[in-house]
Order: structure tokens, then C-alpha cells, then sequence
């Protein structure tokens, strides 16, 4: 684990250092809840962009969905998450270990072992 988690450091500072070259070539300004703001246009037109790779459109014909095509909007969705988690002070081990708590807090959630409601699958059974 300790070598992914060096890979999303990686992740983490080579997004800091495109960031920062970002602001300075085109004399960008903003605070961090106008960045925050920008970076998650950004996403949701990513998002519209990986959408449109996997046929969403059930009234056309589909096409083969291109993995190439799905996996780089990926990354452009990743480039902006990140530089979002930098922008809110979230590091790369922040997220780790907030990812392996909400992990262990969302399958206790899918047992029904969670405090929160609405998750238990019993409850479907009814």
C-alpha cells in the first residue's frame, strides 16, 4: 500500500506544480471558493464529456465505446479533483485515509451495521 500511496503523492505534486505554473503564465487570481468553483465546472464538463463516450443517448445508434476515450476523461476529471483537494488543503495522505474510512463506514452501511439509516438491505425484504 505504501507504494500507491507514493503514486498519489506523485499525483498530488506534479498537479501542484502545473497549478502553480498555470497561475503564474496566465496571471490567474482567486480565492479558494472561486477556484473550487471553476474546478468543478470543469469536472461536470468532463463529466458530460465521458458520458457522451459510454451511449447514454438510448434514442441513437450506439457505438463501440472507446476505452481509450473513457480513461482519459478519467484523468481529466482526476487533474481537477486533485487540484481541487490542493486548492481545500486536502493532501494525498488526507485522502487516503479519509478514503479507507468512508470505505470501512460504507460497506457497514450495506450490512446495516451503520448508525445511518437507510442503507440496512433488510429493509428492502419488507
Amino acid at each position: 500500500m505504501a507504494q500507491n500511496r507514493d503514486k498519489l503523492e506523485h499525483i498530488f505534486a506534479l498537479q501542484a506544480a502545473f497549478d502553480q505554473e498555470l497561475v503564474e503564465r496566465r496571471h490567474l487570481e482567486g480565492d479558494v471558493e472561486t477556484w473550487i468553483q471553476r474546478e468543478v465546472l470543469a469536472i461536470v464538463s468532463e463529466l458530460g464529456e465521458l458520458l457522451a463516450e459510454v451511449n447514454f443517448k438510448w434514442w441513437k445508434n450506439p457505438k463501440p465505446v472507446d476505452l481509450d476515450g473513457v480513461k482519459e476523461e478519467l484523468v481529466d476529471i482526476l487533474h481537477f479533483f486533485v487540484s481541487m483537494c490542493l486548492k481545500a488543503g486536502f493532501s494525498a495522505e488526507d485522502i487516503y485515509f479519509g478514503y479507507l474510512e468512508k470505505n470501512q463506514e460504507n460497506f457497514k452501511r450495506q450490512a446495516g451495521l451503520s448508525a445511518k439509516e437507510g442503507y440496512d438491505v433488510r429493509e428492502l425484504a419488507k
